[in-house]
């Protein structure tokens, strides 16, 4: 079977694209045919050793799959060969088959495209957790997405929305910002010609946001810091600008807000059920027609590295997959 693979930690034309022997499942897991992979942020990090998890070299990129069951290992009597699945990887696949353990799997609803499914889990996955489990955004609050044309800002502002929330969204280009309009944003800001602080001012009446989701730190993090409402909530997403932001610890004393860390992939292995309650619920919405998630573009196996550099240089509107042809 076919895999890209990372050799040596550098950007995405380092990777390679292998025959390598097909998996056998360990004990628990399964080992399933990759129909579509996400294409997220944290896989360019993991190749240049800069994620919070370092996998033993060689190893394939790629934390989010949907595909078929191919074999099943000892103890697990939840799937059977044939089952289509979701599946959160955690690294591996970009690959034609995944070993996966089989507690991170989700039966595949009926009707919902292996594209869509193997793209919602990571994004929605993450700003579901962020803005439920983590700020836990109330019906009536604003909230601030940054980045929001991007994969998990996108989710959020869609997310936003269907919890009650009023919606402002921020990008870098008008053409982003119509696709956040598409997906319910109340107000936008291009931060690219306009001014953050002021923006955000004249849209909340002076009265700021009560929770800001942030996927991109660097220049951005102060200046909506400022724009908080009290009691607001700051959710630190990550920092695909590729700077972590120093912060000046008086704002949160001085405005009367939180700064809440949220690691998706950490909450996964920690609370499992509770993340699998809250994929249920996504994929009832999904199924429902309630969420939509964007897929813009599918690439084949082979061109992983345009697609990860496309996500890299912020080309991207909503999500990328890879498909195995």
């Amino acid at each position: 079977m076919k895999a890209v693979l990372c050799k040596q930690y550098g950007l995405p034309d380092t990777l390679v694209l292998e025959e390598i022997p097909s998996l056998v499942p360990a004990a628990g897991q399964l080992v399933v045919s990759m129909k579509a992979a996400g294409v997220n942020f944290p896989d360019a990090l993991i190749i240049q050793g800069k994620y919070q998890v370092k996998p033993a070299m060689p190893f394939s990129p790629g934390s989010e799959l949907a595909g078929v069951v191919k074999e099943v290992g000892a103890g697990v009597n939840d799937f059977k060969i044939g089952d289509a699945v979701i599946a959160y990887a955690g690294h591996g696949g970009y690959a034609e088959e995944v070993a996966v353990d089989a507690r991170t799997c989700i039966p595949m609803p009926p009707g919902v495209d292996f594209k869509v499914a193997a793209s919602f889990m990571m994004t929605y996955g993450t700003s579901y957790h962020a803005l439920k489990d983590r700020a836990q955004l109330k019906p009536g609050e604003t909230l601030l997405v940054l980045g929001a044309a991007g994969g998990v800002g996108s989710a959020a502002v869609e997310l936003g929305k269907l919890l009650g929330a009023r919606v402002i969204a921020a990008a870098s280009s008008d053409d982003k910002l119509e696709a956040c309009k598409k997906l319910g944003a109340d107000a936008t800001i291009n931060y690219s010609s306009e001014d953050l602080r002021e923006a955000v001012k004249r849209i909340t009446d002076g009265k700021g946001v009560d929770v800001v989701y942030d996927p991109v730190g660097d220049k951005f993090a102060e200046p909506a810091m400022r724009d908080m409402a009290w009691g607001g909530r700051y959710l630190v997403i990550g920092f695909a600008a590729g700077e972590i932001p120093k912060i000046a610890l008086n704002l949160p004393l001085l405005k009367g807000f939180s700064i809440v860390g949220v690691f998706w992939g950490s909450f996964t292995r920690k609370e499992p059920q509770k993340n699998q309650a809250n994929v249920r619920e996504l994929l009832g919405w999904i199924a429902s027609g309630k969420l939509k998630p964007l897929v813009s573009a599918a690439y084949p196996l082979a061109q992983a590295a345009q697609a990860l550099k496309d996500v890299m240089e912020r080309k991207v509107t909503g999500k990328v997959v890879l498909v195995p042809g």
